[in-house]
């Protein structure tokens, strides 16, 4: 069988719907390949205004590909993403991302301070230096997350919940409306991920919108208001009292989960099957 094209992806994938114009953060038709092996088809989100949303599905599913594809990191074959109804490339200074720790060279000579600097650039602007104001407002954020010890600290020296927090600290410098985590809590110790909790909490009470790649699926009814099932393309969203369902985990997952395991998870989340 002949391998398709990025052309011929890209006949096919289509549009997608109309975009959400009210919506925070809208995604749609979607479409990413790597090495002409499609990714993701035609996804598309409409995440809610205010609330907290967790991106779940296997490993390879394209989470993190939904992201960076939509931030335009990596390349889309397709696909169409506005923020509160406008293009993206106008709206960027409403959007924070946070990376995956994996991802980041932390032999960078910088230290933490420098790092969550970074988040003011767009304010300050490339071409000038921070001044008083502005590393003061990076040490407040570092406080926010418990690193205010650590400004000095170089960021290769420090542990990987430290540096998850930096990055942390980095998004909140930036004050957006939009957050972009990819996997926060992967990796990280119990101290880590309660003060990420409460980054959370706090983004929520500001009226912000957030979205975060997670894999613990036993913590999203704790942590999550609503949830975007993702394998290859969307497979359901909305409220998690509503979508976090033992058919949309069957459907995302397919055998790896077992039905002792869905019925666990609903179980203990006290929610319906």
């Amino acid at each position: 069988m002949a391998k398709k094209t990025g052309g011929s992806f890209l006949k096919e994938a289509g549009r997608g719907p109309a975009l959400d114009a009210k919506s925070p953060f809208a995604v749609s038709g979607l479409t990413v390949a790597y090495d002409r092996k499609p990714v993701l088809w035609n996804a598309g989100f409409a995440a809610p205004e205010g609330e907290l949303t967790a991106i779940v599905g296997p490993n390879g599913a394209g989470k993190s590909t939904f992201l960076k594809a939509s931030l335009g990191l990596i390349p889309k074959l397709s696909g169409e993403v506005a923020v509160f109804g406008r293009p993206i490339d106008e709206a960027r200074g409403d959007i924070a991302y946070v990376p995956q720790r994996s991802s980041v060279d932390w032999d960078f000579p910088a230290t933490a301070l420098d790092v969550v600097t970074m988040g003011l650039y767009r304010r300050i602007g490339w071409l000038r230096w921070p001044g008083r104001r502005d590393k003061e407002r990076a040490r407040e954020m570092l406080a926010l997350v418990g690193m205010e010890a650590f400004a000095d600290r170089q960021i290769g020296q420090l542990s990987g919940g430290q540096q998850q927090r930096v990055f942390l600290a980095r998004a909140l410098a930036q004050d957006a409306k939009v957050y972009l985590m990819d996997e926060p809590f992967a990796g990280v110790d119990a101290a880590t991920e309660r003060a990420i909790v409460d980054v959370l909490k706090k983004l929520l009470a500001e009226g912000k919108t957030v979205l975060v790649v997670h894999h613990d699926l036993e913590t999203v009814p704790v942590y999550f208001s609503h949830v975007l099932f993702l394998n290859g393309g969307t497979v359901a969203s909305g409220p998690v009292t509503e979508t976090f369902t033992a058919e949309n985990l069957q459907k995302t997952y397919g055998g790896r989960l077992a039905a002792t395991q869905l019925a666990a998870l609903h179980e203990a989340a006290g929610m319906k099957t």
